[in-house]
C-alpha cells in the first residue's frame, strides 16, 4: 500500500520529439482517412469500425506494436509513446480497435505469450479481453464454466469484440484463447450510445480454447492488462478534451452575434479559459500515468486510478462545454459535437468509473472510506 507520506519520483512528463513525431505522422493519417465527415458517415454503416485505417496504424506506423520488445517482432518503445497514438485517436474519435487490442497486448506480455503477440503487433490479427467493458482493474471475473478446456457461460458488453478475431478468455483460474470462427463461440453487437466504439455480448457454448496460462498469474494479469488500459484511456480522453476546446475556441473566434465575435463576449471567454486550465492540469496526470506504466513503477495503481478519477469528468465536461458553447448548431446530428460527447460519455464508463477509481484510490493511499469515518 502507498502512504499519502510516500512521494515516487517523477520523471520528465514533456512530450520527446520522437513523441512529437510519432504525433504528427499518426495525426496526418487520421487527417487523411478519418475527418470528422468520414467517421460520422460511417456510424450510419454496417461496419463502425474501420478495418483499412486499423492495419494502417498497425502495420505501417506499428501503432500496434510500440510496447513490444524488438525481438517480439515489435517497435521497442513504451506504453508513453502508445499514450500519444491515444491522444490522436481520442482527438479524431477514430474508430479502430486499439484500446481493446493494447489491453490484449498487455495481457499478452504478462503471460509470455508470443504466436498471438506477433500477429496483433503486426495488424493481422485483433485481440480482445472478454470481459465487460465497465470492469475496472482488479473486479471480479465473470464466472463461466470449463470442462476439458470448454468454455461455456455469457459475458456482457465486450469491448471490440465484434471486431475481433481472436478473444481472450480468462475462466476457471486459466487464460484461453478462443478463435471467433469456433461454433460454440458467438459475438452479438449490443447497442451502445458510442456509435464510433462498439461491444457485443459474446456467449459461448463449449467452445473450445487454448490454454495461455493458469493459476494466480491469470487474475493479476487480467488486472495488470486493464490498469495500462486506464492509463491508454486517459490519454484518449486528454485527446478529446484538447479537441473539443480547439473547436469550441474556434467556434468563438468565427461565429459573430451583435457584431461582434462570440469569443468578444468575457462569460464564454471566461468559460473557456476555466476548460483550458482543466485541460492542463488533466495532462499532467495523464502524462504521469503513461511515465508510470512505460518504466514499471510502483506507483501505476495510484497513477492509473487517478488518471480515470481525474480524466473522466474532464472529458465529460469538456464536450458538453463544447456543445453548449456551439449553441444550436452543437445539438444537431450533422455536425461534429456529439460525437465527442458520445466518445466522453462512453469512456467514462469503460474500465470502470470515476467513483470507481476514487474508491481505489482510497483504498490505495489509506484513506478511509465513508462509512470508516462515521
Amino acid at each position: 500500500m502507498t502512504t499519502l507520506a510516500e512521494s515516487p519520483p517523477v520523471g520528465d512528463l514533456r512530450y520527446s520529439e520522437v513523441e512529437e513525431d510519432l504525433r504528427a505522422a499518426v495525426r496526418a493519417l487520421l487527417d487523411r482517412r478519418a475527418g470528422w465527415q468520414d467517421v460520422l458517415a460511417r456510424t450510419e454503416t454496417a461496419e463502425p469500425v474501420d478495418r483499412a485505417l486499423w492495419r494502417t496504424l498497425a502495420a505501417e506506423l506499428g501503432c500496434a506494436a510500440l510496447p513490444v520488445a524488438e525481438e517480439l517482432g515489435g517497435a521497442g518503445a513504451s506504453w508513453r509513446e502508445a499514450a500519444v497514438v491515444a491522444e490522436e485517436l481520442g482527438r479524431a474519435v477514430a474508430p479502430v480497435p486499439f484500446l481493446g487490442c493494447s489491453v490484449a497486448t498487455a495481457l499478452l506480455l504478462a503471460v509470455g505469450e508470443r504466436d498471438l503477440l506477433a500477429g496483433l503487433a503486426g495488424g493481422d490479427r485483433i485481440v480482445a479481453l472478454a470481459v465487460p467493458a465497465a470492469s475496472a482493474p482488479g473486479e471480479p471475473l465473470v464466472p463461466l464454466a470449463v470442462d476439458a478446456d470448454r468454455i461455456s457461460g455469457d459475458v456482457p458488453g465486450v469491448l471490440d469484440a465484434a471486431a475481433a478475431d481472436v478473444l481472450l478468455v480468462p475462466a476457471g483460474g486459466a487464460l484461453y484463447a478462443l478463435d471467433v470462427t469456433d461454433p460454440g463461440v458467438r459475438v452479438t453487437p449490443a447497442v451502445s450510445l458510442d456509435m464510433t466504439r462498439p461491444i457485443a455480448d459474446v456467449t459461448l457454448d463449449a467452445a473450445t480454447g487454448r490454454r495461455l496460462a493458469t493459476g494466480a498469474v491469470v487474475a493479476d494479469a487480467v488486472a495488470a492488462a486493464q490498469r495500462i488500459g486506464a492509463v491508454l484511456l486517459a490519454a484518449e480522453q486528454l485527446g478529446v478534451a484538447r479537441r473539443c476546446l480547439d473547436e469550441a475556441v474556434a467556434y468563438l473566434r468565427d461565429r459573430h452575434q451583435f457584431g461582434r465575435p462570440l469569443g468578444s463576449f468575457q462569460a464564454l471567454k471566461h468559460r473557456a479559459a476555466d476548460l483550458a486550465v482543466l485541460i492542463t492540469q488533466a495532462c499532467a496526470v495523464a502524462r504521469y500515468a503513461a511515465d508510470c506504466a512505460a518504466t514499471g513503477a510502483s506507483d501505476l495503481p495510484v497513477a492509473a486510478a487517478l488518471a480515470q478519477a481525474h480524466l473522466s469528468p474532464t472529458a465529460l465536461r469538456a464536450a458538453q462545454e463544447c456543445l453548449q458553447l456551439h449553441g444550436g448548431i452543437g445539438f444537431t446530428w450533422e455536425y461534429v459535437v456529439h460525437l465527442f460527447l458520445k466518445r466522453a460519455t462512453s469512456q467514462a464508463i469503460v474500465l470502470g468509473t470515476a467513483d470507481r477509481h476514487r474508491a481505489a484510490l482510497g483504498e490505495l493511499l489509506g484513506v478511509p472510506g465513508p462509512e470508516e469515518t462515521s
